[in-house]
């Protein structure tokens, strides 16, 4: 539990809050809608949190030049839904866009649906207002038109998970709709064709918009809920959407639909209609949400992983679920490799917790030894933070600690999360407020590399 929790309404506010808490050297944790999946706007410590969802103006749509001014607790559908009739869009998808605010996504460079072919948030950020840890006011963008002058502060900003300062303004990069697209949805006997149909399309150099991806257990789950009309004997499901000009679509989707026969798919199923492809992509953001009808509780990973791997890192995650007695079910951006196995548990069973602990630990590890990274979107937070240490040896560690010592000298502003600190040890193998590891106290590692 924080110490307090404060909800501002401007950057002014947030500026305010900043400086009286560095007065009395007290931790602070910004927070969005807190629809992290990592721990990254957990508190503790008898730390504060600044929490920004009363921030949710939109301040300017600029559509002669493209760019939306928004306050960081603008929620993403929010934007979405108010330049829905412009033309343009914000192009950063992510599934949990309804609840999940543009600083959130800022802050961990969501990706999403469309990340294969238009990338992830940070491509789509053309500057910020960021409160610094002394609550000084950094703006990178003032002015319609920018040059690049200077380092990169939003590329740097993007992804730094609130350590170096607590985002309250973005400006946003707004592109064209497009003006055609086609969507095929295919269903597999095995997940390893749908994973080599994924790989093939591009080999083939076509760069699909999104490429989704739902497991045999999954697309049960989810027809059994929402009944979209899935076939519920099928191992595997892709959902592949191109988009651009329309005359080339055609030849495009062809391409698509013969690589898939080739894997041996059951059945295809292809549109160009609104209403078609609505569903179709609620059905894909509905998959979390269906969940709770067959488990207690879940967690999710998030990994990117070589897409010629796919097959064989499902087959991997479905051996290490079974050895540690865990059911795994998986949907993820297949096109880009961002995997998110969910894994089934009971959080009242600490038995449970440490198998899933324990299994979440060696899929990011295995991930890692085939050439992948220990996270796609969700960002490090503290659930991976002792798995830095697996992705980077000790100078690159130590650099990125100077680089947040030189924004935040005194370690006050999310310690201790997606960089490894010098202050706090965290081990998430002891249950939270357990008398082992008291919340108020400094934890201490387990092991050279820390635990998870």
């Amino acid at each position: 539990m924080p110490l307090a929790v404060v909800f501002p309404e401007s950057t002014q506010h947030v500026s305010q809050c900043v400086k009286i808490l560095a007065a009395h050297n007290l931790a602070i944790v910004p927070r969005g809608s807190g629809t992290g999946l990592a721990g990254g706007s957990v508190v503790y410590n008898q730390g504060v949190i600044i929490c920004t969802t009363r921030m949710s103006q939109i301040h300017k749509v600029d559509i002669e030049n493209r760019v939306a001014i928004v306050q960081a607790g603008c929620r993403n559908l929010t934007l979405t839904d108010a330049i829905a009739c412009t033309g343009l869009r914000f192009s950063p998808d992510p599934s949990s866009q309804r609840a999940s605010t543009i600083g959130g996504n800022v802050s961990t460079n969501a990706g999403g649906i469309n990340t294969l072919k238009h990338g992830v948030t940070s491509n789509h950020i053309l500057g910020l207002e960021v409160v610094l840890p002394d609550g000084e006011i950094l703006q990178t963008r003032t002015h319609q038109c920018y040059d690049g002058i200077g380092p990169d502060l939003p590329g740097l900003l993007c992804g730094s998970e609130g350590i170096l300062g607590i985002i309250t303004r973005v400006w946003c990069r707004l592109v064209p709709d497009p003006k055609a697209f086609r969507t095929i949805y295919a269903v597999f006997k095995t997940n390893h064709d749908a994973c080599k149909t994924v790989a093939d399309v591009i080999a083939c150099g076509i760069v699909p918009t999104s490429m989704e991806m739902m497991d045999g257990k999954m697309i049960q789950v989810v027809e059994n809920a929402f009944h979209f009309g899935f076939d519920t004997t099928a191992g595997a499901l892709l959902l592949i959407e191109v988009d651009g000009v329309d005359e080339i679509l055609d030849d495009e989707m062809n391409q698509i639909i013969a690589i898939a026969n080739e894997n041996h798919a059951m059945d295809i199923e292809f549109c160009a209609d609104a209403a078609r492809r609505a569903e179709l992509w609620a059905a894909r953001k509905k998959t979390f949400g269906a969940i709770g009808r067959i488990s207690r509780s879940y967690c999710t990973m998030d990994a990117c992983v070589p897409r010629s791997k796919l097959p064989e890192v499902v087959q991997r995650v479905t051996e290490i679920g079974a050895k540690h007695d865990l059911q795994i079910n998986n949907v993820f951006h297949a096109g880009d490799g961002n995997i998110h196995p969910i894994l089934l548990f009971d959080e009242d069973d600490a038995a449970q917790v440490q198998r899933v602990m324990q299994a979440s630990e060696e899929i990011l590890e295995y991930c890692v030894t085939i050439g992948g990274t220990i996270t796609g979107e969700h960002g490090v937070g503290v659930e991976k933070l002792a798995m830095m240490h697996v992705m980077f040896n000790k100078p690159t560690l130590k650099m990125f600690l100077d680089l947040k010592k030189a924004f935040d000298p005194k370690q006050m502003l999310n310690d201790a999360k997606l960089i490894p600190s010098d202050k706090l040890r965290i081990d998430l193998h002891q249950p939270p407020g357990s008398s082992e590891h008291p919340l108020t106290g400094n934890f201490t590692k387990n092991s050279p590399g820390g635990a998870l």
